[in-house]
């Protein structure tokens, strides 16, 4: 339904990271923690509620958000809980507080998501145990202990097997060649969008955008785009998911670790505190697409909310979708009839990186900066996710 009263007040977020970059020796508790405390001091009064999400190795916290919160030194009152949804994570985790917002007690929300998939490898083995009984095989409980301590964060992966939709049994790459394939959209058109997105991301870079970037451990900028890129080179990589497929490491967003968070409050509260929200949440809404084109979620989700928001695509003055494969926006523009002027203008996951539990706040944070550089007043983002479930969010720019 739409949330009139609901505004954004503000986001953050890490610079993004390649695997094994800057950012490895950080786990997704020990990453969040830098803008979740500069989002509680850009809070005007106390935090009601605290939502955080990661996925890939979610099960290695009984709580991450209540851990996020306590290790960042925000008051422990707070109520906080974990949501995960896949890459659609820090976006949901902004519709649930939406939906508490507004209640007695509840007028401000911090929310977000963290990944670190420098602590996960794909595809080796099942058993995270299996690297530690390497480390402590044959020796007394004494120097156990002492090597268990002796680990760092980056010393330990979470091993997992390729994410597979279990009603399909494909991965998000086949089900990126059942797209490309359905849509006809060749591998030219994709690697022609990914060098785009690359050249978008570089010229913001250069122009000092993004500005809500929170430095970590001496990264103060996206490690992407990749500069040195050309058509000819995404033309001599091979297709990773099938040997005769279209979709290739180049037009595929790039694994990486981030954190990002959005700062969400009611309009009786902002007036009340003089805070000066940057956004009005329009609508928002979630749902489920056909298991076999899972990556199609973005439109159907697209289609209703601008329908919830009584508005058409050309009311629309930009658009953030989820670039996590070159076929998602492409189809996208082509169903919606959407601009490509006004896609991921900053450019997207394909050049920015995509750390799954943070894109869905990363998305609502490029958006809402890049509305504010082109004076814009209305932005649309959507997203997909493994199993084939979709988000989509239009904001107003406020001011």
């Amino acid at each position: 339904m739409p949330t009139p009263s609901i505004w954004l007040a503000t986001g953050l977020r890490t610079p993004f990271a390649r695997v094994d970059g800057p950012l490895a020796g950080r786990d997704a508790l020990t990453l969040a923690v830098p803008v979740v405390q500069a989002m509680g001091r850009q809070a005007t009064g106390p935090v009601d509620l605290g939502i955080w999400g990661t996925v890939a190795v979610s099960l290695a916290y009984s709580n991450l958000a209540r851990e996020v919160w306590l290790e960042a030194g925000l008051d422990p009152r707070t109520p906080t809980f974990t949501t995960i949804l896949q890459c659609c994570t820090s976006m949901v985790a902004a519709f649930q507080a939406a939906a508490f917002l507004g209640r007695p007690g509840l007028d401000l929300a911090l929310v977000g998501g963290s990944e670190t998939a420098s602590r996960v490898q794909i595809g080796l083995s099942t058993d995270l145990s299996v690297g530690l009984r390497r480390i402590l095989q044959g020796k007394s409980a004494a120097r156990k202990l002492a090597a268990l301590r002796a680990l760092r964060p980056r010393d330990i992966r979470l091993y997992v097997p390729q994410i597979k939709n279990r009603a399909t049994g494909k991965s998000m790459g086949e089900h990126c060649e059942e797209m490309a394939k359905e849509w006809k959209i060749g591998r030219g058109e994709q690697d022609e969008y990914a060098l785009e997105s690359h050249r978008r991301a570089i010229a913001a870079q250069d122009a000092g955008f993004p500005q809500d970037i929170v430095p970590v451990d001496g990264l103060e900028r996206d490690q992407f785009p990749r500069r040195d890129t050309s058509l000819e080179r995404l033309g001599t990589l091979k297709p990773v998911f099938r040997e005769d497929g279209r979709c290739t490491a180049g037009n595929s967003s790039q694994i990486s670790d981030g954190a990002a968070a959005l700062l969400l409050t009611t309009r009786r509260h902002a007036e009340t505190l003089g805070i000066k929200p940057r956004a009005r949440v329009v609508a928002f809404t979630t749902v489920g697409a056909d298991p076999e084109l899972v990556l199609t979620g973005p439109i159907p989700a697209s289609h209703k909310v601008l329908a919830m928001a009584g508005l058409r695509i050309e009311d629309v003055d930009l658009y953030e979708i989820n670039e996590a494969f070159a076929p998602v926006p492409l189809a996208w523009l082509a169903d919606v009839g959407g601009d490509p002027d006004k896609l991921n203008v900053h450019g997207g996951a394909i050049a920015l990186g995509h750390p799954m539990g943070a894109s869905g706040a990363r998305l609502m944070n490029t958006m809402l900066n890049a509305l504010e550089q082109r004076r814009g007043r209305y932005g649309l983002q959507a997203m997909c996710c493994n199993g084939g479930i979709a988000t989509a969010t239009i904001i107003e720019r406020l001011g």
